[in-house]
């Protein structure tokens, strides 16, 4: 059984949540008809929520093409997608560009109105972000969306547009065993401002699992973006060797609990205060088993002391949440990519 999550109006969604980055290219090769059976096998586990966002290139349409094949299936399930304008468009977009983009994602996904769309700004210089909230909100009273939220926002700028009357419900973003920066600030403020923590990178893109455990520091290219992100937080965690006897704590909880580290370290997080949801990056089913048996995992005060006996000896990463992503010329800024919503696939 998957648990699920409701908010205070009502709107109900699985805690775990089926990811969508992995699906977007940067993973390798996608077979969009394997790709729609796999989504309905996640809806059949009872992972009925979807995540995405309008710069996964070509993940709104693989919803949608499923949400068409699978109707029945369809019915179940909950999209949370996102609006991300592309850096250079921040001082120059209106109504006609937000409007647009929420469109888009409309048809591309084959919904009259979405269920969650998530706000994310990439520099918060540029100061037109309540402008642009608050145009996403009257799409919201307009009926083209049902629920406004922000990911990767730090814990002031989300309190102007909580200020401004935005009705934010949800906050996506980085936390882990590794990535604590919730946990400054953010935590306090959204519990008492009643938003629901939807958390990505529970897992560190793979990093934390029975793959990496007892293996030598990774010294050359990674295969993938992700793993390369989730390297630098590691580093600043402190370290491979404090890495590795985190590794060796999970690996015994699961070994107790008769499963594996990924799914240990996410239980964990759903466990932390005001998380409503864990998002795990699936290529397929591979671990859909895992998954679906989150939610029945217990960890008990043994198993916390013993992680927090390793967690708190971290270095960091330090600062509020994604303060070292918008340093755009800083290590984990030089890895994003910016310009994804100029000249979307379809």
């Amino acid at each position: 059984m998957i648990p699920r999550h409701t908010l205070t109006d009502g709107y109900a969604f699985s805690r775990i949540i089926k990811g969508g980055w992995h699906l977007a290219g940067d993973h390798g090769a996608i077979d969009p008809h394997q790709a729609r059976r796999d989504m309905a096998s996640f809806v059949e586990a009872g992972i009925t929520t979807f995540d995405c966002a309008d710069i996964y290139t070509g993940v709104e349409l693989l919803i949608g093409a499923f949400r068409q094949a699978y109707p029945s299936l369809a019915q179940r399930v909950q999209v949370h997608t996102k609006f991300v304008p592309d850096l250079s468009d921040l001082r120059s977009l209106d109504r006609g560009y937000v409007e647009g983009i929420i469109d888009r994602s409309l048809q591309r996904l084959g919904m009259e109105c979405l269920d969650l769309v998530q706000f994310h700004w990439w520099d918060f210089t540029v100061p037109r972000y309540v402008e642009t909230a608050s145009e996403l909100d009257r799409l919201r009273r307009a009926g083209k969306i049902a629920h406004l939220g922000v990911t990767n926002f730090d814990t002031r700028h989300l309190d102007e547009l909580v200020a401004a009357g935005i009705p934010i419900v949800t906050h996506q973003l980085q936390y882990s065993l590794v990535d604590a920066r919730p946990e400054s600030a953010m935590a306090e403020y959204c519990r008492s401002h009643a938003i629901a923590l939807l958390c990505y990178g529970t897992v560190c893109g793979g990093f934390l699992s029975e793959r990496w455990l007892g293996r030598a520091e990774p010294r050359l290219e990674l295969a993938n973006r992700s793993l390369i992100k989730y390297k630098l937080i590691i580093d600043d965690f402190g370290g491979w060797e404090l890495f590795q006897q985190l590794l060796q704590v999970l690996a015994r909880i699961a070994t107790r609990c008769g499963t594996d580290i990924a799914s240990i370290a996410s239980r964990a997080i759903l466990d932390r205060p005001q998380v409503a949801a864990a998002i795990v990056g699936a290529t397929n089913t591979a671990h859909l088993r895992a998954h679906a048996q989150i939610g029945s995992l217990r960890l008990d005060e043994a198993d916390l002391a013993a992680i927090s006996a390793v967690t708190e000896r971290r270095g960091g990463p330090l600062g509020d949440v994604y303060d070292l992503e918008r340093e755009r010329t800083g290590r984990h800024g030089q890895i994003m990519k910016y310009e994804l919503n100029a000249a979307p696939a379809e």
